[in-house]
């Protein structure tokens, strides 16, 4: 038999010698096989007593605060942060940890023309709202996510601890002629307010930064049915109003109550005070009957149904690796829909056989935990108050009146259709706000009307100033595949 893989193709004629196999190429001839390199070892390695028993409940021990973060952002070893999220890491000042790893990974020098919240400024507005009855917090996460593509999580603080959330797939609407005005906005779960401080990345979820933050203010609403003017009063009906109908005055309350009364009425008016967005900025947050119909329905079914029997391939890497694959909010917006079953939803099969019984109550333990998460549409550690249901879908528009916009007729006499367009009043109210923030060391490089959400590759974290790239860079991700097919809306 001819052989040529260890023949150097020059025995060729040689008495005595193997003949070349002629259909191996001579390139292939040169392939040889090295062990890969070895890997660096990993900083502050966990030791044996950093697990404890307490109570019958398996719990993780943690490295002291200032370990964690100097190793969060390394490129050696794993990010944190989906580990606290899903509670198999606990800290106890959020505040504190997140915001020192956002002001190290700050870009310096910070990038021109590019809106910015000092991260001081951040932790301040962070620590007013937590705990407090009165705090208004959002936030607006870009996510890049490998399976439900680009979108952006908008947050809204409904109580002292905790959060609703939307994934609005192509971001906040910017232009008030824009021939696509509105958003679909789905409803996801309920997450822990510090959820707000975290930039991070990992191969399974893709990059998560701040897109912009600040406070939000819930405004009244009136009805189409109702007169502009009230004969009686002689004053407008329905602006002190909290619903549709004019009924139901908003004064004494809270913004977390009037959140509340507007998400009850399924129709919410909502001015948003951040870092990015240009001032002032209103929209509409707007539910059908239908969808809510459904929504609850697929939600309903969700919480009642079994878990499925099928061995997903997911399950079975968990399996093999003996390791706990847990839902955090990164990758909740992958779910496909609430009836269905998740790729990360757990299986008696995925139990592996051949571990301790410590391991295995860890295991049911997380079960336990996901379906009560399944259940209350909330995380871990976070209060659904406010009765949020998990995959509503929800219309979001620019409220373009309360935006500061007035309809006028087309100056170029063409064409009979009105156009939206500034108005002068609050035009200057913008700039004025503009140079004062300038003056007090705030944000610059502010968005204008009309702006458009342009993705990944373009827009920076207002905290740090970091693209999605550079976050996957810093958190050690390596090979990450983004979902294709993503297009801004520039029209």
């Amino acid at each position: 038999m001819a052989s040529g893989a260890n023949n150097d193709g020059n025995n060729q004629g040689t008495p005595g010698r193997l003949v070349s196999n002629p259909f191996i190429k001579k390139r292939n001839l040169e392939w040889r096989i090295s062990p890969p390199p070895l890997k660096r070892a990993r900083k502050h390695a966990p030791s044996a007593t950093e697990r404890k028993q307490e109570d019958g409940d398996i719990t993780t021990a943690i490295k002291p605060s200032h370990v964690l973060e100097s190793t969060a952002i390394s490129t050696t070893t794993p990010t944190t942060a989906a580990a606290i999220e899903a509670g198999s890491i606990t800290i106890t000042d959020h505040s504190s940890h997140f915001s020192t790893l956002l002001s190290r990974a700050s870009l310096t020098p910070y990038p021109p023309y590019t809106p910015r919240l000092s991260t001081a400024a951040y932790k301040a507005l962070y620590d007013s709202s937590l705990n407090n009855p009165h705090g208004a917090h959002f936030v607006i996460h870009q996510h890049d996510h490998p399976v439900a593509g680009t979108h952006y999580d908008l947050r809204l603080q409904i109580n002292g601890t905790s959060s609703a959330s939307w994934a609005v797939m192509y971001g906040p609407p910017g232009d008030p002629n824009s021939s696509r005005p509105n958003r679909n906005a789905t409803e996801t779960r309920v997450h822990c307010l510090w959820s707000h401080l975290i930039e991070t990345a990992s191969a399974h979820t893709g990059s998560l930064l701040i897109w912009d933050t600040g406070t939000y203010r819930v405004l009244p609403r009136r009805s189409k049915h109702d007169p502009a003017v009230d004969p009686e009063s002689g004053e407008e009906s329905g602006e002190e109003s909290g619903d549709e109908d004019g009924s139901g005055s908003l004064e004494g309350m809270t913004e977390q109550q009037k959140l509340h009364a507007a998400f009850s009425a399924r129709k919410i008016k909502l001015q948003l005070d951040g870092a990015r967005l240009p001032g002032p900025y209103v929209i509409n947050l707007r539910l059908t009957k239908a969808d809510d119909a459904t929504g609850r329905a697929k939600a309903i079914r969700a919480a009642a149904a079994a878990p499925s029997k099928r061995r997903t391939r997911r399950a079975t890497s968990v399996a093999k690796k003996k390791h706990q694959v847990v839902e955090t909010s990164s990758s909740s917006e992958s779910d496909s829909e609430p009836g269905s079953a998740s790729k990360t939803e757990k299986t008696d099969e995925a139990i592996p056989t051949d571990i301790s019984a410590m391991e295995r109550e860890l295991y049911e333990l997380r079960e336990l935990e996901d379906e009560q998460v399944r259940r209350t549409n909330a995380y871990p550690g976070a209060n659904n108050t406010i009765g949020s249901v998990h995959q509503r879908r929800w219309y979001l528009s620019l409220d373009r009146a309360a935006s500061g916009f007035v309809k006028r007729q087309r100056r170029d006499g063409g064409s009979s259709a009105a156009v939206w367009e500034r108005g002068e009043a609050e035009g200057g109210q913008q700039k004025e706000e503009e140079e004062a923030e300038s003056e007090n060391g705030g944000s610059s490089g502010r968005l204008e009307y009309p702006f458009y959400v342009r993705g990944t590759e373009h827009e920076r974290s207002v905290v740090t100033g970091r693209l999605g790239a550079d976050i996957l860079r810093d958190e050690g991700v390596e090979g990450f595949v983004g979902r294709k097919g993503w297009r801004a809306v520039l029209r």
